[in-house]
């Protein structure tokens, strides 16, 4: 026994009901049982039937409650219905959320749809009144025996999350050595949390957020009540823990413990094995149909669902499969006396909701048993005493074969205690056999409960070399299905490579043919271009209007040299200057040494270029009024365009040469002034 668990049974029980007031309304009052453990080997503890002895009872506020739940931290807060404590869900889930690690909400009246109070304490022999002390008491009394379900908003997953304990800050001087070292404490953190998870064998899932130094969060999912991890919200220094359960989607009901009540199992076998299980007392409990699942995927699912005692079929005779299942459960059979019609299945079951033909089948068998045997169970409950487990006897005089006294007298504790007189043993045996001693009566019990587990162990054994079968069968599709797998992946693998391929060869197709069509026009402007590179130009000029220009890149000297070599400048060509800018007199004079017959310019001449081009008669145009078609390093200009500006040079030229001239002619005479007036300044 863990030490956690012994801590639990050291917790109080806390019973609530509603004093007065009401919880959509005022502040309600609560009437509240606190049962407290006592130590059974205290001489001075109270006389109990069990380990909850010291009884505590008051009159809270809600508030109170909540207060005495996180001082005392109980293993239960049990009531007859949670929504005494919460107006609506959300408040229902806030009321959870807020409980104590390892404290519990139980309704003890069972689910979603609870029964009476009064009916549940009188099933378990628990004292009850109408008033709310004995309400909440009896709701105590009941958590503590673990009947009821646990209300909870949550998984059993826990979510453990280590993150920074303070911002790394705006930067400074000292920022990456802070930030670094931030970091490095989180990773060791982290180290120590995953550790003590190990230790306590919690099975987990981690995800790391790696940054600068070491890790910047780390959330471990663990498969555990935050009771059960060694782990709790904390914040020191560097470092924050966190720990949160993960929310379900609504609210749900857990029993407390699984009882695997005695029930009654229908059975539909075929193609789709369908089984509904039954309780005693009519209820439907579970459905169930698969098309794939075995005679032990059905067996498992049918033993987490309770203890048959009758296993039923709904044709005559029983079929061998259902019969396999009775066997295996030591169960008694049922089956009616000619096969059910549909019309009456779907009679008897049209109150309950299943899937399918197979699963209404099933379920009719099942409910169809339960009313041949519902006054035998009635008959069994009214001679069963109250400490007993009602579906222990019954279960002893159906499947068992045994009397209800004899059942009785194996159940109880003190043989005097059973309450008979002996009728019905005498009623089940034969008069003329001499009366059995206790012994006798001892080893024939013994005996045939023999029979049944080596009958049992026999159905076993033969199930289990069916699902040995089944296993090697299994294992053979899985090894074929992993074949063909294998193979279709590498069907995928190779047309997916065809795929890429035929993508990158359809780019290249239409890169080419982009190209194709940007050549093309190329060549139609070289056709016109070559023209006018041979001898017959002045002929193509007249027919085109056209005049062949040489580029220039730059006015440079390096640039000038570099046309030159290209295709050579020569007198009387057109040169154009891509970027006129810069030039100083050397340049302009290696321009002007060519003789063009004009230049057109992109950009401004400098004052230097511009004035000895002027001197050496050199046209020099604007790109604006020459507009240039460029092919590479390859151009022409309209010959039209280009007279128009050669013109427009010669006027502007001519005006210029006239202001030079009147500003030579006002400079000599001005010369000439200052010359006379000197000397008779100097006189």
């Amino acid at each position: 026994m863990t030490t956690r668990t012994i801590r639990a049974r050291d917790r109080p029980v806390f019973g609530v009901d509603v004093h007065s007031g009401d919880v959509r309304g005022d502040d309600p009052s609560y009437a509240l049982v606190i049962l407290d453990p006592v130590d059974e080997d205290d001489p001075d503890a109270p006389d109990a039937d069990g380990p909850m002895a010291r009884v505590t009872r008051d009159v809270v506020s809600f508030r109170k409650l909540c207060r005495l739940i996180d001082d005392r931290e109980p293993l239960y807060v049990a009531t007859d219905n949670a929504y005494e404590l919460a107006a609506d869900k959300n408040e229902l889930v806030g009321f959870l959320r807020s409980l104590p690690d390892g404290t519990r909400l139980v309704q003890v009246t069972g689910a979603e749809r609870p029964e009476p109070l009064s009916r549940v304490a009188s099933r378990h022999g628990i004292p009850y009144g109408k008033e709310p002390m004995k309400e909440a008491e009896a709701s105590a009394r009941l958590a503590a025996a673990n009947v009821g379900h646990e209300v909870t908003a949550f998984t059993d997953e826990t979510t453990v999350k280590v993150s920074r304990g303070r911002s790394t800050g705006k930067g400074g001087w000292s920022q990456d050595r802070y930030t670094r070292r931030i970091h490095g404490n989180v990773r060791k953190r982290t180290r120590q949390v995953q550790s003590e998870l190990k230790d306590a064998n919690l099975d987990f899932e981690r995800d790391v957020t790696e940054k600068y130094g070491g890790y910047a969060n780390a959330t471990f999912t663990v498969e555990a009540r935050p009771e059960d991890i060694p782990v709790s919200n904390s914040r020191a220094g560097d470092v924050r823990v966190e720990v949160e359960r993960e929310r379900r989607d609504g609210i749900e009901y857990e029993p407390l413990v699984q009882r695997r009540d005695r029930v009654i199992v229908g059975i539909d076998p075929g193609t789709t094995t369908a089984a509904a299980v039954v309780g005693l007392d009519g209820t439907v409990h579970a459905l169930y149909s698969s098309r794939t699942a075995d005679t032990a995927d059905v067996t498992e699912w049918i033993i987490e669902q309770g203890r048959p005692i009758l296993v039923a079929a709904d044709v005559e005779p029983m079929p061998e499969t259902v019969e396999k299942f009775r066997r295996s459960f030591d169960a008694a059979g049922w089956r009616p006396t000619t096969d059910l019609p549909v019309d009456e299945k779907l009679h008897r079951t049209r109150e309950a909701s299943y899937q399918n033909d197979h699963e209404r089948d099933a379920l009719a068998a099942a409910l169809y048993a339960y009313d041949d045997h519902e006054d035998q169970f009635e008959r069994i409950a009214a001679k069963t005493p109250p400490r007993l487990d009602r579906g222990a006897v019954i279960a002893g005089v159906v499947a068992g074969g045994a009397s209800v006294e004899s059942v009785i007298a194996d159940l109880s504790e003190d043989d005097g205690n059973d309450g008979g007189d002996g009728e019905g043993d005498a009623d089940e045996t034969d008069p003329t056999e001499p009366e059995r001693t206790e012994e006798e009566e001892t080893i024939r019990r013994l005996r045939e409960r023999v029979e049944r587990l080596e009958s049992h162990t026999e159905s076993l054994e033969a199930d289990l070399a069916d699902r040995d079968e089944r296993i090697a069968e299994l294992e053979g599709e899985l090894e074929e299905a992993k074949r063909e797998e294998r193979i279709e992946a590498r069907s995928r693998r190779a047309v997916s490579r065809l795929e890429r391929e035929t993508d990158r060869l359809e780019r290249e197709r239409d890169e080419a043919r982009e190209t194709v069509e940007d050549l093309e026009g190329k060549v139609e402007t070289l056709k016109e271009l070559w023209r006018l590179d041979h001898s017959n130009f002045d002929d193509v000029a007249a027919d085109q209007g056209l005049a062949s220009v040489k580029t220039v890149e730059q006015f440079t000297l390096d640039a000038l040299e570099a046309a030159d070599e290209a295709y050579g400048l020569v007198a009387g060509d057109v040169v154009y200057l891509r970027d006129a800018s810069g030039a100083g007199r050397r340049t302009a004079e290696r321009l002007a040494e060519t003789e063009p017959r004009a230049v057109i310019r992109d950009g401004n001449l400098s004052d230097v270029a511009d004035q000895v081009l002027f001197d050496h008669d050199v046209p020099v145009v604007p790109a604006d009024a020459v507009p240039v078609r460029e092919v590479d390093d390859l151009a022409v200009a309209s010959e039209r365009e280009l007279d128009a500006a050669l013109d427009d040079w010669e006027r502007g030229a001519e005006r210029r040469r006239k202001a030079e001239k009147q500003e030579h002619l006002d400079r000599i005479i001005s010369e000439h002034r200052a010359g006379r007036t000197l000397p008779e300044t100097e006189e």
